[in-house]
């Protein structure tokens, strides 16, 4: 297939037409151009043999585990526990946001669940106790990127699958990343809120207030622990993980808490579905992408003109770190690692760079520019 392909996608995309649409059509289209429309039912064999995979069956799972989690009112057991471990410094409702965040990570790995269910809570309560609306919005959609980041994460992965690299790995590697943007948070607000007399929170937490409020968000905090064990340990693998992840999820919250009423259950269900057939629609045209992009001989072109530019790897690594923050500010990170991720990865693995230490380059990145102008998702959402 020649290289037209590449120009219907690009023009759909500057058109302002969805990602997933722009790789769905773009095949077709180019197809008609070039005048093979025998090839009409190889895109198709490929297409469904992109979503056929049972490692896939992963992400409806994590999807409906934080939908339970989200709908089932466990976010305000996460934000008091929060309170009562850091509330009490100066800027205390700023960094319970950050803190709040990292916990919630563990719970729906995304940034907007994130942004959507702490933003509603504490941008308000925030405004209430003398911050800006504009610093409560922007701390909120910063430290929400933290969510696709630390285990488990979405992100992690569609970039597994379309990368056959191993998800506990992927889920490790993410937990020290997570964590140093958490501590950079979380000093740079402490420094603005002693700059602008922010308030603490509130008085420090006893021993028993903190164990009351430990008590009450346990059982979902736990559940990280026990994906990230369970699949170290070998117990189940990601995608049984992910299946535990939301039986144990509607178990908290339907029985335990009884913070789920049964009469959301259906529009939890179809939300989850929806969310799930975007992401599986847009795996499929993405392994569609990357066997054009192999066979039309683009990756070949792209590694060489790379590779071309400095035998430095360290200076390489540094070119793309900047070029995906900037493909990350106009493109989703989901869309973004499986159009990018089959082009780039091969190059810089290639060079000798480690495929777990490239994963994490490329979704912390592409993450970041989630909250970051002109087109950053969670701003929008905060807002």
């Amino acid at each position: 297939m020649s290289l037209s392909y590449f120009w219907v996608f690009i023009l759909l995309l500057t058109a302002g037409a969805p990602v997933i649409f722009a790789l769905l059509i773009g095949p077709g289209v180019s197809l008609i151009l070039d005048g093979q429309e025998v090839f009409f039912s190889a895109l198709l064999n490929r297409l469904y043999s992109g979503m056929n995979s049972f490692p896939l069956m992963a992400v409806p799972f994590f999807i409906l585990a934080g939908e339970l989690m989200n709908q089932g009112g466990i976010t305000q057991s996460i934000v008091r526990f929060s309170q009562t471990l850091i509330g009490h410094y100066r800027g205390g409702l700023a960094q319970v946001n950050i803190l709040s965040s990292v916990l919630f990570a563990g719970l729906s790995g995304s940034a907007v669940a994130d942004t959507s269910a702490l933003g509603k809570m504490l941008i308000p309560a925030m405004e209430q106790n003398g911050y800006s609306r504009r610093f409560a919005a922007a701390i909120t959609a910063a430290s929400s990127v933290i969510g696709p980041i630390i285990p488990p994460s979405g992100i992690m992965i569609l970039y597994a699958f379309i990368m056959n690299v191993s998800v506990a790995g992927m889920f490790l590697a993410g937990i020290v990343p997570g964590i140093l943007i958490c501590a950079g948070l979380m000093i740079m607000t402490n420094r603005i809120a002693k700059k602008r007399n922010y308030p603490v929170a509130n008085a420090k937490a006893t021993w028993h207030e903190r164990g009351s409020a430990l008590k009450g968000s346990f059982l979902p905090l736990m559940t990280p622990v026990i994906l990230l064990g369970g699949i170290v340990l070998g117990v189940f693998t990601p995608t049984e993980a992910a299946a535990v992840a939301a039986g144990y999820a509607l178990i908290i919250t339907l029985f335990v808490t009884n913070t789920l009423k049964l009469s959301k259950l259906p529009t939890i269900l179809v939300n989850s579905a929806v969310q799930s057939g975007t992401i599986l629609l847009l795996v499929g045209s993405a392994v569609t992408f990357a066997w054009i992009i192999t066979v039309s001989g683009m990756a070949d072109t792209l590694a060489s003109e790379i590779t071309g530019i400095t035998d430095n790897v360290l200076l390489l690594l540094f070119i793309i770190n900047l070029f995906l923050f900037a493909i990350g500010m106009f493109l989703d990170a989901g869309p973004a690692i499986l159009i990018l991720g089959p082009v780039l990865a091969p190059i810089f693995i290639s060079l000798g760079i480690d495929p777990l230490h490239f994963a994490v380059i490329m979704c912390v990145n592409l993450t970041v520019g989630l909250a970051t102008p002109p087109m950053g998702l969670v701003l929008f959402v905060a807002a």
